[in-house]
């Protein structure tokens, strides 16, 4: 296989994408393989963006690429022509240093132009190394300080159930965390309170891909028992593989269908996942940018899976 060059990746083409309207509520049934072809070409363009930003955060913008390729495709209420739409549903990445997770998807779905990608990180660029809500369409908060995210995102999902009608909010609430970002002391003070307020509209969905940038998280500072912490502050829970596209799918219909209590999602993951350079090393890959020839051996393996 030759080697592919830059060129070959920027000038590329991503598939005219043949979707239904991304505005009706509940599954859409994306075919996975379309779900599987996306996250790939999306996890193109995030090496190539990190690559030539030369900084970053490849390891958990890859385990997470699964995650919001189905929300945005197959789960969420949004129109990419109208950001703001205001009964859209919300998506709060709270691990905010895995942004390109978000930026790669919103470019593929028309929310920016993808020769954008390319000024990540530059300065007066709207694609910041953090999300910044002001600055980026499909943006929903402002993240990087971990652990802030969720607290952030109850507040949407009340406002939602405020604007609804109680048992029909005017729109649902995501929220993606690290699972090192658990080790956060507002996390936990948002996880008390969400039940109490009977936000079910409210889905954190954990990728716990095991690394965090001091090491292996079960070494920085245990989590578990995690499932049975979440059950004990009255959570809906759910345990998949996170790169599982039909889990995932069952666990978010699972989360809708939950009328009394907010559901927590624990998607184990693999940080990297989708490219074996980046898989070799949990904790190293955390926040180190790959080189040129490094960045060209990832964009091979992928094409060689798209074909």
């Amino acid at each position: 296989m030759t080697t592919p060059t830059v060129a070959d990746i920027t000038q590329r083409k991503p598939p005219a994408w043949s979707l239904p309207p991304l505005d009706t509520p509940g599954s859409r049934a994306i075919p996975v393989d379309t779900l599987r072809r996306f996250a790939d070409e999306c996890r193109l363009d995030i090496v190539e963006m990190l690559c030539r930003a030369g900084s970053g955060h490849p390891g958990g913008s890859f385990s997470a690429i699964n995650l919001t390729t189905t929300l945005f495709l197959d789960e969420m209420r949004h129109r990419p022509h109208e950001p703001r739409w205001p009964e859209r549903d919300r998506l709060v990445l709270s691990k905010g240093h895995a942004v390109p997770s978000l930026y790669a998807p919103l470019a593929q779905l028309g929310y920016l132009r993808r020769d954008e990608l390319w000024t990540l990180r530059r300065l007066g660029s709207r694609l910041q190394g953090h999300p910044a809500n002001m600055l980026c369409p499909g943006i929903e908060a402002s993240t990087g300080s971990l652990g802030q995210g969720l607290s952030v995102a109850q507040g949407m999902a009340l406002a939602g159930l405020m604007d609804g009608k109680g048992k029909d909010p005017a729109f649902r609430v995501y929220c993606i965390t690290g699972d090192g970002e658990l080790q956060e002391g507002q996390v936990w003070e948002a996880a008390m309170s969400a039940p109490r307020h009977k936000v079910h509209n409210l889905t954190v969905i954990m990728d716990c891909n095991g690394g965090q940038i001091d090491g292996l998280v079960k070494d920085v500072l245990d989590l578990e028992p995690l499932a049975d912490k979440w059950k004990a502050f009255n959570w809906h829970v759910l345990t998949i593989d996170g790169h599982d596209f039909v889990q995932f799918r069952a666990a978010l219909q699972a989360a809708r269908a939950e009328t009394t209590r907010p559901t927590a999602i624990i998607a184990r993951t693999t940080k990297g996942h989708g490219a074996s350079l980046f898989e070799k090393d949990l904790v190293g890959w955390h926040g180190k940018t790959p080189t040129r020839d490094e960045a060209n051996q990832v964009i091979a393996e992928i094409l060689g899976r798209l074909g």
